[in-house]
């Protein structure tokens, strides 16, 4: 892991649950990237989807999320093309192929997902070559490396 601030691919659950519950593993992610203790990292997707979701089922957090992104300005990863999103939908439901996708094209430590169930799978992981966890997952990760660093 490189000494400076980890650069983090955020799943939509991830971001979804952190704006919307100000407590738990994901928002002390948000809070971390907030903190710009990481970089995180959303690819136009993730933004997207994050914001119809919020628009169809939180319609009261909208204003917070659209804050909270402007605040944060992430870095944006470019949409993955065609081909990429194919390559990854042999490994993945194919709603997931486009942010893992995304994922893979971008220089990331680790790609964040609440979604186990499709993107915990032994293809997936030799797919991206970086750890895919859970937001408590890789806030023990984080928390080991600053009590013990390289």
């Amino acid at each position: 892991m490189p000494a400076d601030r980890w650069r983090v691919f955020l799943d939509t659950n991830v971001l979804i649950s952190g704006v919307a519950s100000r407590s738990g593993a994901s928002a002390a992610i948000l809070d971390l990237g907030e903190a710009e203790e990481i970089v995180i990292v959303l690819s136009r997707q993730v933004l997207v989807e994050a914001d119809r979701v919020f628009l169809a089922k939180f319609p009261h957090l909208v204003e917070r999320y659209r804050a909270f992104i402007k605040n944060l300005a992430p870095l944006l990863a470019d949409d993955p093309p065609a081909p990429a999103v194919k390559e990854a939908a042999q490994v993945i439901h194919a709603d997931d192929a486009p942010i893992l996708a995304a994922a893979k094209r971008e220089t990331i430590e680790y790609l964040v997902t609440l979604n186990t169930r499709h993107f915990a799978t032994r293809q997936v992981r030799t797919f991206l070559a970086v750890p895919i966890v859970t937001p408590a997952e890789f806030l023990e990760a984080f928390r080991r490396f600053w009590e013990h660093p390289v």
